[in-house]
């Protein structure tokens, strides 16, 4: 099963505000012992949307619209991939997940990541399977 624990944006984050050495620390101590324990599939933080842009889909139409993004309380700044044996095993992986913002309301969310064999057998899900690198 595979989990991916979400770090949301706050202010400091969308304007670029960059992590205490100590944040630092506690987030590098973190994904050592998530590497150790074999459970680490990949870990970065984010620019802020400001650097980003959103492909919007309307009626068949693609638009580009540049960031910065105004509703922090939507936007990443960062995420954790883990691949864990069950639910219990990610929620604890998530509960040793450091403060990311210390002194500042801020939220991790975790959710689990589909799997190819969720979908049932299709022509689609059989073509995925044969890219290189699509994480299955």
């Amino acid at each position: 099963m595979r989990y991916m624990i979400i770090v949301r944006a706050t202010p400091d984050s969308e304007a670029g505000v960059m992590p205490q050495e100590s944040l630092l620390g506690a987030m590098a101590t973190y994904h050592e012992a998530l590497a150790k324990a074999g459970v680490l599939l990949d870990a970065n933080g984010l620019h802020p949307s400001s650097k980003g842009w959103r492909v919007q889909y309307d009626q068949g139409q693609r638009k580009i619209v540049d960031g910065p993004f105004a509703d922090t309380k939507e936007l990443i700044a960062g995420y954790t991939m883990i691949q864990v044996r069950s639910r219990e095993e990610a929620m604890q992986w998530a509960l040793r997940f450091p403060e990311p913002f210390p002194g500042q309301p801020c939220a991790v969310e975790v959710r689990q990541v589909f799997e190819l064999d969720e979908f049932g057998p299709s022509e689609g899900v059989e073509r995925y399977r044969r890219i290189p690198g699509n994480g299955q």
